[in-house]
C-alpha cells in the first residue's frame, strides 16, 4: 500500500512553557535555563524549549531559550528580566 501524506523530517518540535508556569516554578526570580527547567520538571531532556507568552510575569527573571513568542518577550522585559536566544 502507497503511504499518504508528507512527513517533514526537518521539523523541530518544541517544549512549550508558559510565563505563567514561570512564575509558579520560579516566584523567587532569577535566572532560567533548559537545565533548571528540567530540574524542575517543566520539560523533557533533550528536547528544544519554546517560551510562550500566556500569563503574567510578576517577578524578574533572566531566561535563556530555544525560542520566545513575540508576546512573552514583551512580557518579560516589561517585568525587568532578560531574554536570551541560544
Amino acid at each position: 500500500p502507497k503511504l499518504k501524506g508528507f512527513k517533514n523530517p526537518f521539523k523541530v518540535e518544541f517544549q512549550v512553557v508558559n510565563l505563567d508556569k514561570l512564575n509558579e516554578l520560579f516566584p523567587e526570580g532569577g535566572v532560567v535555563t533548559p537545565e533548571t527547567l528540567i530540574e524542575k520538571g517543566a520539560v523533557r531532556k533533550g528536547h528544544p524549549v519554546k517560551v510562550l507568552g500566556q500569563g503574567d510575569l510578576t517577578v524578574k527573571v533572566e531566561i535563556s531559550a530555544n525560542a520566545f513568542s513575540g508576546t512573552a518577550k514583551e512580557k518579560i522585559e516589561a517585568a525587568g528580566g532578560t531574554v536570551t536566544v541560544l
